[in-house]
């Protein structure tokens, strides 16, 4: 736990600042039965719609569509659902931007090739 004063870290628990003598907030428990609230859990929706956007359209959304999950299902109460939605958008992400990156690399490798083919092909005089 960090002093919100000074910064300096102190063990869980503690009351007071070992640095500066402050009082540390204590965190509360949540009650027993309590409902999770949304932004407890984190979405993925943001990252969902820039892999889409950027590395790979069909992959993307199912991630977006899988982010866009967990907030309802918290608010109806399904903790067990939420999480399960939280985690298949999570891995939907990875495998959009992984399957992106591999996709453009091969992409720019041909162009590549392609480029050093036809400055070949000038150079041995076959150009016009």
């Amino acid at each position: 736990m960090f002093c919100p004063q000074c910064g300096a870290e102190n063990p869980e628990g503690s009351q007071r600042c070992s640095q500066c003598g402050a009082i540390l907030p204590q965190r509360q428990p949540a009650p027993a039965g309590a409902a999770p609230v949304p932004g407890s859990l984190p979405n993925y929706l943001v990252q969902a719609i820039l892999v889409t956007v950027c590395c790979c359209v069909p992959f993307g959304i199912v991630a977006i569509v899988y982010a866009a999950q967990v907030n309802s299902k918290l608010t109806a109460g399904d903790f067990a659902g939420a999480t399960e939605s939280s985690a298949k958008a999570k891995k939907w992400c990875w495998i959009a931007l992984i399957t992106g990156l591999i996709v453009n690399g091969l992409v720019v490798a041909l162009q590549v090739a392609g480029i050093l083919a036809g400055v070949g092909v000038e150079a041995a005089g076959g150009g016009m």
